[in-house]
């Protein structure tokens, strides 16, 4: 059973889709032991908490985006709920936080983000309106292991979603969501039952 810790910082809809994937037994191979938030009123606290998960408030108010200071008492309450560097996983649902490189090496390959874009297109914050704005006509989400560089690990998943003339950023948000929602409990899936191998930079799957 694959201890997982997640840090969140929003409203928690992809912390509930997890969750719900454990409750309906869709995800067998892990738990979701500790959510950790950064903002004190995060809705997603109130998701964890409705599923019996414990969770934690680190308020980073006024603490650099990037720090390791701040990372190691993240650590020390991942590790604390049993989230270790060999054994565990650290899914990041939202985290308005850029990890330290002492955090990614220390959990190398065993933390995952999902991102609101085909990636290596539109990195970064507001990564639905650099799509409008590029024009673009499809965009998608990606789950990717997490490196030093800022949404640049490698790729597990990703799903295309195709641009409306008439989107605006809240409903291609909307539909990005909904994908997200499917395709990353999918990668937790692949990732705790031990279907994937790595060559390089490409994430393959296990025949």
């Amino acid at each position: 059973m694959v201890p997982i810790g997640v840090l969140a910082s929003g409203r928690g809809s992809n912390l509930d889709a997890l969750l719900d994937a454990i409750d309906n037994r869709y995800l067998t191979k892990c738990e979701i032991r500790i959510v950790i938030s950064n903002r004190p009123n995060a809705p997603a606290l109130d998701i964890a908490r409705k599923h019996h998960v414990q969770t934690i408030t680190m308020d980073d108010k006024g603490v650099p985006k990037k720090n390791w200071d701040y990372d190691q008492k993240t650590i020390a309450a991942l590790k604390s709920h049993g989230v270790l560097p060999k054994e565990g996983l650290i899914v990041l649902a939202g985290y308005m936080r850029i990890l330290s490189e002492q955090f990614v090496d220390l959990y190398p390959r065993r933390i995952i983000n999902v991102h609101p874009a085909l990636l290596p297109s539109f990195p970064g914050l507001e990564a639905q309106k650099q799509a409008l704005d590029h024009g673009v006509k499809v965009t998608g989400c990606t789950v990717h292991l997490v490196d030093r560089e800022v949404d640049h690990g490698p790729i597990i998943l990703q799903t295309a979603v195709a641009i409306r003339d008439d989107d605006t950023v809240e409903t291609l948000s909307s539909r990005i969501l909904r994908e997200e929602h499917r395709i990353l409990p999918e990668a937790i899936r692949l990732f705790t039952e031990d279907q994937l191998r790595f060559e390089g930079r490409r994430v393959l799957f296990k025949s």
